[in-house]
């Protein structure tokens, strides 16, 4: 399945033995009834009551006496301790604990069951209680009315000593919520008290409001309150320093006045969703740490054939409301919408029937959301079971009393890209998978320090997303698959610790996408930003002001444009051609931070690299040097897969077919960079093109030269020149390549040909230049004629004017004469010449 959930918790795992080990002290003590029974009793009133901040979880059940017994389970130490035992036979419904566990805050009701009904205060049906476990002492009322309370304490952000003030919300039925500020001083060594436990100080946070979330994580309140028949959203953030702040306040287009009062996330709630599963609202608020903020919204479902939820991305400015249509439903929806916070994604499902993941940070195109409906196999593994989504992609079960971890799986991802017939489906799959690795964190050498086998996995599924890449470059008809894979790759992988990245680099190759998603419909509308509440901001805040303000001053949104990297690449390669340079400074600059890139990609390279890239001196591919590993990876899976050795380098031996395969790949990646201006590593041409004299007869070589999808190195060139004999074909071939080499390249390579062609080239080349700047000039009678036998006189003349120019030359530059051409040979190029025009 796409979406895997982990464990971290389990009642009849990690809480159901430590109980029969303290059952089993009791009974060797004497204490005990002894009876199995009373043990499964015990079991079956054991469910989870809240998950703190700090990930630890409060539990209570009932003992052979029908009292109400609290237990902790410490998530680092995974040790279970019993906090406090009420003696009486009440329902538990809400419980929080202190940092320090020195206080306990419950609510409780009296049990419904007959005989068992408790007299609390006279009218009051709960009872919210502030105990104190350190020792057992003292017990506050802190309400008891007749309507339900909820507990919560907050934990401060700094947890390195403990604070001399805890500070508690109360949230009550009736539409309010308070905080209790609770003083303690500590006595008698560990003894902890409450100070004026007769009057506690208490201040309304909010009141009036149908519906409010807990962030335990991050320390957040939540609520709606409704201004004529308007639902606000407000938060509320409290701080270490016992201050909170009103953050912002945002309309939503959502209705709730019918909705009756709901809590997300105070603890686990099982009397309000007590057969409220099917038919009522899902809300809820996710956040993450890069300033992001979405308002899952599901309304009231009146039939289950059509199924409708919405997500407003407060952050981006808009919100989308997707409809889909449920088959087969029959009696099988018993349960309501799920939206799981996953923390660059959001996960909505429906048991049984589809399972959708939403990109929260780029959920303008429609194709990087993946959709699965019930037809998949992998919709059935989610559980069936309400789910309750915490902080930090925590996922709490409260039917069963588990605790997961929710998480995308790259290895689930790989098969279903593998497996995926639309190009809405593997490019949402690409995606996925690639954010599950980090843009494949291991090229930046993280992994090479740690030896887990999470690490290897991602090291692996990262390399089995290039092969299939490789082996289905083609399969794609909406987008180059190959661009997409370089750009996502690059953008997850400097994304998590970059900030505002995504205004920065580009994260798709695809800026529009108006196919539609089968079996969803979609309809995208504007939303009115949150004003926010205070000046200053930091962290999260901080973010998603940034967020809101580009939202609100870059219309229409600034997208990547390339224009900077395209000028500058065609400056680099017209100096590059025409050998003219700006200041050497400038290009040492640039060559030497191509040293550093290629080095550190090598030192990144586990095994020896069987491609031979990033090994010769490529001046070109050193002027554009950039993301080249992604690159080095696909080429180099390629190779392998084909089982290419270092003799490909030679021309000696024709094509095979796995040459023209890796041919292909590197013709598609050549494709893929060229349009989107990116540099390709140092040897990469050279590699292309003696695949390509391999692979191609002549016409189709010269005709991939001369569009620019094969680019003549020097490189390539020089070994041709020294690979293959002067026959007839040969001959063709090298004057062929000769011809359309650039000048500067063009000379050098002439001078390593031993042949008369390339003699005449080296003579024009020379009489050109010689000519170019040419001003006549008196003659010198003093030049010696005589070895001029020639007669004809035309010929004579231009022989003596280049003599005269090259004397000239020798006599005012004495030091650059080491490369000239003299004219005996220029002579002897010229007849030759002569002769074969003349057919003589």
């Amino acid at each position: 399945m796409a979406l895997r959930l982990v464990a971290d918790f389990d009642l009849g795992k990690d809480v159901l033995p430590w109980l029969r080990a303290q059952r089993a002290v009791s009974e060797a003590s004497g204490a005990g009834s002894g009876s199995a029974d009373v043990l499964e009793n015990d079991y079956e009133s054991l469910r989870v009551l809240n998950v703190e901040r700090n990930g630890n979880i409060i539990y209570t059940y009932k003992d052979d006496k029908g009292n109400v017994v609290f237990g902790l389970y410490d998530c680092q130490t995974r040790q279970n301790e019993l906090l406090y035992t009420f003696e009486k036979d009440l329902q538990v419904f809400s419980c929080s604990v202190n940092s320090e566990r020195t206080l306990l805050a419950a609510s409780l009701v009296q049990s419904t069951k007959e005989g068992k009904r408790n007299e609390l205060q006279p009218g009051s049906k709960c009872l919210t209680l502030l105990l104190e476990i350190h020792p057992v002492n003292n017990v506050k009322v802190l309400k008891a009315v007749d309507s339900y309370i909820w507990v919560q304490f907050l934990y401060p952000h700094v947890e390195s000593h403990p604070l001399p003030e805890n500070r508690l919300l109360l949230i009550s039925e009736e539409k309010y919520i308070e905080q209790f500020r609770i003083h303690v001083a500590q006595e008698d060594g560990n003894r902890v008290v409450i100070k004026n436990s007769g009057h506690l100080p208490r201040d309304r946070i909010a009141e009036d409001f149908v519906w409010a979330q807990w962030d335990m994580s991050e320390q957040r309140l939540y609520y709606i309150d409704l201004k004529k028949s308007r639902s606000i959203l407000k938060c509320i953030q409290f701080y270490a320093d016992e201050s909170y702040n009103l953050m912002f306040e945002v309309p939503l287009d959502i209705s709730l006045s019918n909705s009756g009062f709901k809590l997300v996330n105070f603890g686990c709630d099982y009397h309000q969703d007590r057969d409220k599963f099917s038919k009522h609202l899902t809300l809820c608020v996710f956040t993450n740490h890069t300033g992001s903020l979405c308002v899952c919204y599901s309304p009231k479902c009146a039939s289950w054939e059509q199924i409708t939820y919405s997500v407003f991305y407060i952050h981006k400015g808009h919100s989308k409301t997707f409809t889909t249509s449920l088959e087969n439903v029959g009696s099988h929806v018993t349960k309501g919408i799920t939206f799981l916070n996953l923390d660059y994604y959001v996960a909505v499902y429906l048991p049984g029937h589809f399972f959708h993941l939403l990109n929260v940070q780029h959920p303008d195109l429609i194709c990087h959301n993946l959709f699965l409906t019930g037809n998949n196999e992998m919709i059935d593994m989610l559980p069936h079971c309400p789910l309750q989504s915490l902080s930090g992609s925590l996922v709490l079960d409260c039917c069963s009393g588990k605790l997961y971890r929710a998480l995308l799986s790259q290895s689930s991802l790989l098969q279903l890209l593998q497996n995926a017939r639309l190009d809405c489906e593997k490019m949402a799959a690409l995606h996925c998978a690639l954010y599950c690795g980090q843009g494949a964190r291991f090229l930046e050498g993280q992994w090479r320090h740690r030896a887990d086998l999470n690490t290897n996995r991602v090291l692996s599924d990262f390399l089995k997303i290039i092969q299939w890449i490789s082996e289905n470059v083609s399969a794609c008809h909406s987008f180059d698959l190959i661009q997409e894979f370089i750009i996502a790759s690059s953008y997850w992988s400097v994304y998590s610790e970059t900030s505002n990245m995504d205004k920065l680099l580009p994260h798709s190759s695809v800026l529009t996408w108006n196919t539609e998603i089968p079996g969803i419909t979609l309809v995208t509308e504007d939303i009115a930003l949150p004003l926010m509440k205070v000046l200053s901001f930091k962290g999260y805040w901080e973010k998603l002001n940034s967020n809101l303000e580009y939202v609100k001053y870059a219309k229409p949104h600034f997208h990547y444009n390339n224009s900077v990297v395209r000028r500058e690449w065609h400056n680099l390669i017209s100096e590059e051609k025409t050998g003219k340079r700006r200041s050497t400074a400038y290009v040492r600059n640039i060559l030497d931070n191509a040293v550093k890139v290629i080095s550190n990609l090598e030192a990144r390279n586990l095994g020896p690299r069987l491609t031979p890239l990033l090994q010769e001196e490529d001046s070109h591919q050193r002027l554009l040097m950039g993301l080249l590993d992604l690159i080095c990876h696909i080429v180099e899976t390629s190779w392998r897969k084909h089982n290419l050795h270092s003799w490909v380098l030679h021309f000696n031996s024709r094509g095979s077919a796995a040459e023209f395969a890796v041919f292909h790949i590197m013709t598609r990646i050549l494709e893929a960079t060229n349009s989107l201006f990116l540099p390709l590593p140092p040897g990469f041409h050279t590699l292309h093109t003696i695949l390509g004299v391999h692979c191609l007869p002549l016409h189709n070589l010269l005709h991939c030269i001369d569009s620019g999808v094969l680019l003549l190195t020097e490189t390539a060139v020089i070994r041709l020149m020294k690979d293959l004999d002067n026959t007839e074909k040969n001959e063709k071939l090298k004057f062929s390549i000769i011809v359309r080499l650039p000048p500067l390249i063009g000379q050098k390579i002439c001078r390593l040909w031993d042949h008369p062609m390339s003699s005449n080239i080296i003579s024009r080349n020379h009489v050109t230049r010689l000519l170019q700047n040419y001003k006549k000039q008196p003659r010198n009678s003093m030049i010696d004629k005589s070895s001029f036998s020639v007669e004809f006189l035309p010929l004579n003349y231009f022989i003596e004017i280049l003599t005269d120019i090259e004397s000239s030359n020798q006599a005012l530059y004495p030091f650059e004469g080491c490369d000239n051409v003299d004219a005996e040979f220029v002579e002897e190029a010229a007849l030759k010449h002569t002769t074969m025009l003349l057919g003589l």
